[in-house]
């Protein structure tokens, strides 16, 4: 991941959102006791025979009530979402008939995994427990409704910028609406106070109210509503005040406030203005925030939320401080705040010692404050450190587990972090169990959680299930969005089918959906990956015209892609133009710059573009020169390479574990097996984290000077260190052995991958064919080639090339020629080494074969003439003194071969300059003699042990 951040976001406002189910319906049916006691009380009070000759006004001589109809009981179905509420808050709960709901019909888990049987349904309550609990309420309800409006709602926690038709627009699913209220503020009537009445109108308002309430908790533009129904609050004062004036209890006492209280009040105001309007001028919010002359901590709270969500830790902890010192002691919304600016700064040390004080102060954690450390965890772990990432994945199962145990009913944004704390971890089966838990709970899952499993099986590359969710979310009513779509788009390009990922780019321009940044980025990556550069810069040219702004990552993309090319220059002028556009250069944008003109021999290039480095404000790394030591090992300059490490030592700068293990495995490409221990050893002496790629090196080192005795005993050393071996190993082992042709020891090997679970690539068949057909085990090759195609995997270049080669070892160039047959038919295109191998072949056998051999010789002339091929000067010689065992005085198989020979071949000066070469140079044999003389099975291994030991 990590380009995308698909995460399900920790929605934290300044007043609490309701997190748990039950009890969201106490607002629709019952109020507090003490509203009702103070209707009772109030209707009491009215004087019945007033004096009609008293003195003053004139008062009327009946209270006449408001006129007001009793409301009739809902006939809603009953809400999925609010099946766990308390059976004695509703009296119906047990004559509601069953419904077949969204949640039963369409979950998430249902296709990803089988759910487990349901549990057996708890006991029916008495009927006579509901009759008299309904009974006892009724007269409270009537009295209670009787101050409601019917059909008006209010909404809470709205944006201060919002306007009456967006919120409008968002209430009228429910039904038509009457009218919407906003209420504004006192002096500045252009600003809104946040929060406002909703009225619905005609016949079916009460139960578009209804339904409008069980949409509390959900986010309206970045906050989190309060949707209630209308408690009549608002009649009940009227008709309070009435009684009061009345009875002549009004009171006329003004409270005026000093002018240090105004300006002060003034200042918060200011204050959270600006922190509604502009949150991005962070210096704006710090000015606002210091006019106030006396904070409250109210005012501390805003502002340590402010830094929380900035990353800016230390600011939110100095502001803490400030708290504490004025006398002010925190609550658990403030601590709550600090706990979130730790998490963000990824910083869970200090995060967990908030939580230790808070409940030092005896101040219990709150649902919120359980998101915030399980979201922290999830986010903490480095995708590229597995034991890192499986470590805070723990962690965060941990702290879920006590929030379960702590916390009644939890939401939807506690079960998305810690289904994301698992997707990063890999563990798929166990982010399936908890969106089958939190369905069954009955949360519906929002469409971040399909987001994050999409980008989990994107992880693991299951496209299968990745298309699975993307069908669930489309049937659950959720539409694909940029990030539904780059999704996919991140999964095509990582498992190489850019096409596929370029049509679903068409499908986002149909149905009306821009790219964004991250977008773009992700397909001209994967063009890179192909090397396809021409796409790639084309990708480039659509994000310009659409009007995007290109940020760091897409510019370091295009150097990237000019590195590739080979065309160094303009990578250093494409970051000139970073410059330009104030696009401030990181270490990443120099790396391929720096490896290129390594790769390419240029030192001195490179060197300057350390100091082009150092001038735009970007120091050096170890990362920085592990680049340049890359492109050094690639070039095989090892003595340069072993410089730059001696100078990264002189700059104050420690090696680390890939410093190393490039030396290692530069060291392992030249088959200097000593050297690669020496460099094995000092990553150990320092402390330095041993890997499967540093084994890898050491394997390699050992099987290219066929030590495969040393690399049995790295093998025994990775089991000890309890480090599996992955399929790259296996292909360095069982190539070993194809190179000595010891088809046993390899058929061994492709006997533990089966074994421990580890799936064959195509290397690995490849390398196992090339060792059947160095024993000249033709048999077995062909049934290697069979079992390939079986399991999905098809054969590639390489491997019908060391098929002819085997059939050319074996004396069968007519089977020789048939596999090349079928390898064209495969659609696949022969490269110089298959034309090489099946003419060589031809040409040694053909003093001795059939008349189509000729013919086969003059068809591989004629296609490698096509191709534009021609071989080397000494492939040229040797296919010489071929020609000349087969027509001494030339003729057409010798013009048409020499077609194909080097532009500057003499045949005549070069005869004569070999003419005294040995004709005992072997044909297709010369790299089997190395492992004929590399037998190293009497390698003293004590000497090797003792190496790991030290």
């Amino acid at each position: 991941m990590d380009i995308f951040s698909i995460s399900s976001a920790v929605h934290y406002s300044h007043t609490p959102p309701p997190f748990t189910l039950a009890g969201k319906h106490h607002h629709a049916t019952t109020t507090s006791a003490a509203s009702l006691i103070l209707a009772s009380s109030s209707s009491q009070d009215f004087p019945q025979n007033p004096n009609p000759n008293s003195a003053g006004l004139r008062r009327p001589a009946t209270q006449k009530p408001l006129k007001t109809s009793t409301p009739q009981p809902s006939q809603l179905p009953e809400n999925p979402l609010k099946k766990f509420v308390n059976f004695q808050n509703t009296p119906s709960a047990t004559n509601s008939p069953p419904h077949d709901t969204l949640s039963n019909k369409l979950w998430l888990s249902s296709k990803l995994s089988p759910p487990p049987p349901p549990p057996p349904p708890p006991p029916p309550l008495q009927e006579t427990e509901l009759e008299d609990e309904g009974f006892e309420n009724s007269e409270e309800n009537k009295k209670e409704v009787e101050f409601r409006e019917k059909g008006k709602i209010f909404v809470g926690n709205l944006p201060l910028w919002i306007k009456k038709i967006e919120v409008a627009d968002f209430f009228r699913q429910f039904g038509p609406i009457k009218n919407v209220i906003l209420v504004k503020g006192h002096n500045d009537l252009e600003r809104n106070m946040g929060f406002g009445f909703v009225i619905y109108s005609g016949t079916t308002a009460e139960n578009a109210a209804m339904k409008a309430v069980e949409f509390d908790g959900v986010e309206f533009r970045g906050r989190v509503l309060t949707v209630k129904l209308d408690d009549g609050n608002r009649i009940k004062g009227k008709y309070s005040d009435r009684a009061k004036w009345v009875e002549g209890k009004e009171d006329d006492a003004v409270e005026y406030r000093s002018k240090w209280h105004e300006e002060r009040e003034g200042s918060r105001v200011d204050f959270r203005k600006v922190l509604e309007s502009q949150p991005e001028n962070w210096q704006a919010v710090v000015e606002s925030f210091e006019r106030i002359k006396k904070p409250s901590r109210k005012e501390f709270g805003l502002i340590v939320n402010y830094y929380a969500r900035r990353g800016d830790m230390h600011r939110a902890r100095e502001m803490f401080e400030k708290m504490r010192a004025r006398g002010i002691e925190p609550t658990l919304h403030v601590y709550t705040n600090l706990i979130l600016a730790y998490s963000v700064g990824r910083d869970m040390d200090e995060a967990l010692s908030c939580v230790r004080k808070m409940r030092d102060e005896g101040i219990d954690l709150s649902l919120v404050t359980y998101s915030i450390i399980v979201g922290g965890f999830a986010k903490t772990g480095n995708i590229d450190l597995i034991f890192v990432s499986a470590i805070c994945g723990r962690a965060a199962e941990r702290w879920f587990k006590e929030a379960k145990e702590k916390i009644t009913s939890l939401n939807g944004i506690i079960y998305g972090n810690i289904i994301y704390a698992n997707c990063q971890t890999y563990n798929l089966n166990r982010a399936e169990e908890l969106i089958r838990e939190m369905e069954e709970e009955g949360i519906d899952a929002p469409i971040d959680i399909y987001h994050t499993m999409m980008d989990g099986y994107t992880m693991t590359q299951n496209e299968e299930k990745c298309l699975m969710v993307l069908d669930r979310l489309k049937e659950c009513g959720f539409t694909p969005s940029v990030i539904t779509y780059g999704c996919l788009i991140n999964l095509y390009t990582k498992i190489g089918k850019v096409h596929k990922a370029m049509e679903i780019s068409e499908a986002m321009k149909t149905a009306g959906i821009k790219h964004n940044l991250k977008t773009y980025s992700m397909l001209i990556n994967g063009f890179i990956i192909l090397k396809d550069w021409a796409n790639a810069f084309s990708v480039f040219e659509d994000l310009v015209s659409d009007g995007l702004k290109p940020d760091v990552i897409l510019y370091n993309n295009i150097v990237k892609a000019f590195c590739g090319m080979g065309n160094m220059d303009r990578a250093i002028r494409t970051v000139e133009e970073m410059k330009k556009e104030r696009r401030r250069p990181t270490s990443r944008t120099f790396m391929p710059i720096i490896h290129s003109f390594a790769r390419a021999g240029n030192n001195r290039r490179a060197l300057d573009v350390f100091d082009m480095m150092r001038k735009s404000g970007c120091i050096p790394t170890v990362q920085t020169y592990n680049a340049l030591i890359l492109g050094l090992v690639e070039k095989r300059q090892m003595d340069k390479a072993v410089g730059i490490v001696d100078e990264i030592l002189l700059a104050g700068i420690s090696p680390n574990e890939h410093t190393y293990t490039t030396i290692m495995h530069g060291y392992a490409s030249l088959g200097d097996t000593g050297k690669a221990f020496e460099y094995f050893s000092k990553l150990k002496n320092e402390g330095l984290e041993l890997d499967v790629y540093t084994y890898e090196a050491l394997l390699k080192a050992c099987c290219k000077s066929g030590r495969m005795q040393s690399a049995l005993a790295v093998t025994k050393e990775m089991r000890a260190q309890n480090i599996p071996r992955n399929t790259f190993i296996y292909n360095i082992l069982i190539d070993g052995w194809a190179r000595r042709g010891d088809v046993w020891e390899a058929a061994d090997l492709m006997q533990q991958m089966r074994q421990e679970g580890v799936q064959p690539d195509i290397h690995t068949y490849t390398s196992f064919v090339n060792a059947c057909c160095k024993a000249g085990d033709m048999t077995r090759a062909t049934k290697t080639i069979q079992e390939m195609e079986a399991h999905g995997v098809k054969a590639n270049v390489k491997t019908y090339t060391s098929l002819i080669h085997g059939w050319a070892r074996a004396s069968l160039p007519e089977k020789a020629l048939r596999c090349f047959d079928e390898m064209k038919r495969a659609g696949l295109k022969p490269d110089k080494a298959a034309f090489h191998c099946l003419m060589t072949s031809l040409l040694t056998r053909a003093t001795v074969a059939e008349g189509y051999i000729y013919n086969g010789i003059l068809k591989l002339c004629e296609e490698m003439v096509e191709c534009g091929l021609t071989v080397d000067m000494g492939t040229a010689v040797h296919w010489s003194k071929c020609l000349r065992k087969i027509e001494r005085s030339g003729g057409g198989i010798t013009e048409a071969v020499q077609r194909t020979f080097p532009p500057d071949w003499n045949s005549h000066k070069t005869l004569t300059a070999i003419s005294d070469v040995s004709n005992d140079d072997s044909d297709d044999d010369d790299d089997d003699s190395g492992f004929r003389d590399s037998d190293s099975d009497g390698e003293d291994v004590t000497v090797f042990n003792g190496k790991f030991r030290s």
